[in-house]
């Protein structure tokens, strides 16, 4: 819908259709033609005309997509005939009404009104009555309705029968609470660029400036834990790289790797390049960094994370697992694989992970994992360290490729983390490798495997 479109609409049906009827259209983006919530959102950024809207249709999107399964099972209970294909984006809308009268931040009587107006906006007109009847129906009856679609595990937790299935095989002791995590909103986690300045002394200048406190923790020594989510523009000094985001599941990379000045380090999979950034900061820049990424588009972001940081390190768009188009000959002190893989431990961040993720993925992303894991390793020197690492909490992406390996490998042997404190943090260990789970100190999840290569 053009700009012109949208403030002709907002002087007809006011900005509460407006802020819900594009946030059903980013949903049906992700429902309906698998595109990522972030790039939908991120459609919106340029147009100044949704300035006042922006938050809101984000909030309505993340809170429809994260409950969507238990909204879908709602739905065929409201509605006499199933929404039309063609007509999807009416589900996508329901979705938005049900999030939002639960949520209950806002008066039912004004969240129905709007999303009737909402169905106008996009075109649906002849459709309002029934989005009008769908919501009033579940004002008087969400209390039975709610108790007969919890009956089933796909509506109760609202993820996709395929991973609930994989989680309780995997972990039959902590797949209710893993799949609780992924529904709760995220904490905000920073990274102080110890560089340029100590935790502690930004720590008390966020607070000075901000009135945020934030959390320390001695096992995550450059994270902060912010008690309140601030845009990135509110942070002191981010312009400057004083500071970046990024949870502090994957801050954990530079405690195992043990990186030193004058180490030559390859990061494989690098973009958008937050452990790049992590790795030169805890080296004061020092560090031979290569840093490489199938993606030519997310290697310009990486550059410009590094530009804003003060940093630098060699940059490459390049496929990681041919070596022979880019590798000089000079082995690496230390190897990280941050590999593609599922994302399932970091779904409470990215709620369009349980649409656009398969099943049936699995098995081409872990044999990408191993290839990776195999093609590098010769690039290593002799008592070099590679981890491997994912956002994954899937055996078939972590433990599995891991053993494998190892088996095939006489001269890799497995390492824990120097720190000891930390296996504190970790899941019960189901093979090779270490498992953050989502929650788990407030971090998300995250899997680490540290190799060492040795004499068989």
């Amino acid at each position: 819908m053009s700009r012109t479109s949208r403030t002709a609409g907002r002087k007809q049906n006011g900005t509460g259709a407006i802020a819900r009827g594009i946030a059903a259209q980013v949903v049906d983006n992700v429902l309906c033609r698998g595109q990522t919530l972030e790039r939908s959102l991120d459609g919106l950024a340029s147009d100044s005309s949704l300035d006042r809207e922006r938050a809101q249709i984000k909030a309505l999107s993340f809170g429809a997509l994260r409950w969507h399964q238990r909204h879908q099972a709602i739905i065929a209970l409201l509605l006499d005939r199933p929404v039309r294909r063609k007509d999807a984006v009416l589900e996508a809308l329901l979705s938005v009404g049900l999030f939002e009268l639960q949520d209950r931040r806002q008066p039912e009587f004004a969240i129905v009104s709007a999303c009737v107006e909402a169905a106008r906006f996009l075109g649906r007109g002849r459709a309002s009555g029934m989005v009008n009847a769908a919501l009033r129906k579940f004002q008087r009856e969400s209390t039975a309705l709610l108790e007969q679609v919890m009956q089933t595990d796909t509506a109760r937790y609202s993820h996709p029968p395929w991973l609930i299935e994989c989680l309780r095989r995997q972990r039959p002791d902590e797949w209710r609470q893993i799949l609780e995590a992924g529904q709760r909103h995220p904490p905000f986690w920073i990274r102080v660029n110890t560089h340029r300045t100590s935790t502690g002394a930004y720590r008390q200048r966020l607070e000075d400036e901000t009135g945020v406190p934030a959390v320390m923790c001695p096992d995550f020594p450059d994270a902060l834990r912010l008690a309140t989510p601030l845009p990135v523009d509110r942070l002191p000094g981010f312009h400057e790289g004083m500071v970046s985001v990024q949870d502090a599941a994957s801050q954990l990379v530079v405690e195992f790797l043990e990186v030193s000045a004058g180490h030559r380090i390859l990061d494989a999979c690098a973009a958008p390049g937050g452990k790049t950034a992590h790795l030169l900061e805890r080296t004061a820049n020092a560090a031979q960094l290569l840093a490489i990424d199938i993606d030519a588009g997310r290697v310009n972001v990486l550059e410009e994370n590094l530009d804003r940081l003060g940093l630098s390190a060699t940059t490459l768009a390049a496929d990681a697992r041919e070596p022979g188009s880019w590798w000089n000959g000079e082995a690496f002190d230390r190897i990280l694989i941050d590999a593609p893989c599922s994302a399932t431990g970091v779904i409470r961040r990215h709620p369009d992970i349980k649409f656009l993720r398969r099943e049936t993925d699995i098995d081409a992303l872990a044999a990408r994992q191993y290839e990776l894991l195999e093609k590098l390793w010769p690039l290593l020197k002799p008592q070099g360290r590679l981890l491997y690492t994912t956002c994954s909490l899937l055996d078939q992406e972590n433990g599995q490729p891991i053993a494998r390996f190892l088996a095939g490998r006489p001269d890799a042997h497995l390492l824990q983390p120097a720190k000891e404190s930390l296996l504190t943090w970790f899941g019960p260990q189901t093979g090779p490798g270490y498992q953050l789970l989502p929650g788990a100190g407030n971090t998300d999840g995250f899997y680490y495997a540290l190799m060492e290569k040795r004499h068989p």
